[in-house]
């Protein structure tokens, strides 16, 4: 009995020593690949390439984004039944990209990453341009995920603050 016991013991620890000893992620490269991804985002939207786009996005994931307080009090007065929320896919902005008769950019700074290799975020400040011109701004987080191929967002969460001009724009 001590015999299967002890050698019960000896299997465990060494599968445990297995797993421990498989190599960790590496940090450093995936930052690297992390940033490839951030440029090829934002060269996929000038390029107006939701095709590109939408490869970047794990099918199913959460997309978010959400009004700051003023952007939504001015929308509310136009439209009471507004909501601050609007829960979307990648899949109409890569649409929208794509379609867009005019110039489009989003420019990022003050981009942070946090990953061990296997899962990030990404948080940023943005300016969205739409034929040269701000549109709105606000800050962008992403979820990704390393597949084994290649970093997937897996969620994005935004706020949007409308620039004055496009209220001045809307009024009558």
């Amino acid at each position: 009995m001590k015999q299967i016991l002890l050698a019960s013991l000896v299997m465990a620890a060494t599968m445990g020593l297995a797993h421990a000893g498989s190599p960790p992620a590496n940090p450093a490269a995936a930052k690297v690949q992390i940033e490839q991804l951030v440029d090829a985002f934002k060269a996929a939207i000038i390029a107006k390439d939701g095709a590109t786009l939408s490869a970047m996005f794990l099918p199913g994931g959460a997309w978010i984004s959400v009004y700051d307080d003023e952007t939504y009090r001015h929308i509310k007065t136009k439209r009471p039944e507004a909501p601050r929320l609007m829960p979307d896919d990648y899949k109409k902005f890569a649409d929208f990209v794509s379609k867009s008769p005019k110039p489009i950019e989003e420019k990022f700074s003050d981009v942070r990453i946090e990953t061990d290799g296997t899962v990030a975020t990404v948080y940023f400040d943005y300016r969205f341009l739409l034929d040269g011109k701000q549109t709105n701004q606000g800050s962008e987080t992403w979820q990704l995920v390393n597949t084994g191929d290649a970093w997937k967002i897996n969620a994005m969460l935004y706020s949007i603050k409308l620039d004055p001009s496009v209220f001045q724009q809307a009024k009558p």
